[in-house]
């Protein structure tokens, strides 16, 4: 990006402010900042604090958006992550191939495991693996291996679509 002094700027603006910013709001600032590629950890923080209490009311996207967001900048929030795992089971059925595959890689990238959140992904995933792209299949395998967090029929499945 061109700008870091505007990033910046904005991160100290938007500060003291956080707590009157939506899920939505929340989720779309993370993101921005990650698309740019620009890191502002005092700011992820603060989002952290005026997020977790209010992790229930994040709809699906903004589960993905946050997670991704999070990772892309390797903002490591431990309690985000475990919430954002517990609010990403009562909203599984919403999330497409796309946000399967970027929360599985996000929880990856920071090494972050969440075997109750991987295992109803992996028992979700085989019956949805002809949704994924290419990608989205060799992002969600490594997540898996890189955690290590075994499901021998998502890597069959897996397996059975590279033979196809």
């Amino acid at each position: 990006h061109s700008s870091p002094q505007l990033f910046d700027e904005i991160a100290k603006v938007a500060m003291p402010r956080i707590h009157e910013f939506s899920p939505q709001a929340i989720s779309n600032t993370v993101w921005a900042y990650a698309k740019a590629g620009h890191s502002s950890p005092q700011l992820f923080d603060r989002i952290t604090e005026v997020a977790l209490p209010r992790i229930h009311k994040f709809n699906h996207q903004g589960i993905t958006n946050t997670l991704w967001a999070y990772a892309t900048l390797n903002h490591s929030s431990p309690l985000l992550f475990n919430k954002f795992a517990e609010a990403a089971l009562l909203h599984i059925h919403k999330f497409n191939s796309q946000d399967i595959a970027n929360i599985v890689w996000a929880y990856a990238t920071l090494h972050h495991s969440s075997p109750r959140l991987f295992n109803r992904i992996a028992q979700v995933t085989q019956h949805r693996l002809h949704e994924f792209e290419p990608q989205g299949i060799s992002n969600t395998a490594w997540a898996f291996a890189t955690l290590c967090h075994p499901s021998p029929p998502l890597f069959g499945k897996i397996a059975e679509s590279a033979l196809s």
